[in-house]
């Protein structure tokens, strides 16, 4: 099977279902913005994380397939074989960051991100995912989109900010508190 389509060449792509959108359709940015963060995930696990913390990206990484999945389901789409979002994937994440903040020293500023090159990786993962939640909010105000969908991915960059501290203090490395510098 070659790798390459060719249906792709005039700017358009397929959701499931066969409906085709341009590339730059918010649907296709929601859903491709998510795939960034799978690809992002996968640089963190590169730089070789704690057998705790890769088994996690591991469980989330598989995870943003059905969220991808959900996004590139039209509306409406129902049937045998159709991924969606479920609340229990959001309480997953909960039950995880529930677990690892009892081991975190309680913040009492914002902190920088950075420090271990596992942590920083996952602060950067963060800020993707917190863009493509930002996708799929505007998503579901121009086109119904499932409310688990929506919580994912906020749920999701709480805990990257959890397994980021914790990559660090497993590393014997402080958080960076972050200080406010007056410009006179």
């Amino acid at each position: 099977m070659k790798i390459y389509t060719k249906t792709g060449d005039q700017g358009k792509t397929s959701l499931f279902g066969g409906r085709r959108l341009l590339k730059d359709a918010l649907r296709i940015d929601a859903y491709g913005t998510v795939d960034e963060l799978n690809s992002a995930l996968g640089v963190a696990r590169a730089w070789k994380p704690t057998p705790e913390i890769d088994e996690i990206l591991g469980h989330i990484q598989n995870d943003l397939f059905v969220v991808v999945a959900d996004l590139a389901t039209p509306p409406g789409k129902r049937g045998n074989g159709v991924l969606r979002v479920r609340q229990k994937h959001v309480t997953d994440l909960e039950g995880i960051i529930d677990k690892l903040t009892v081991r975190l020293k309680p913040l009492s500023n914002f902190i920088v991100p950075g420090g271990s090159h596992v942590a920083a990786q996952l602060h950067l993962a963060r800020t993707v995912c917190r863009r493509a939640e930002r996708l799929v909010v505007k998503l579901s105000r121009k086109s119904r989109a499932d409310s688990p969908c929506i919580r994912y991915p906020n749920r999701l960059a709480d805990l990257l900010f959890v397994l980021a501290r914790c990559a660090n203090q497993l590393d014997g490395i402080d958080d960076i508190p972050w200080t406010s510098r007056s410009v006179t």
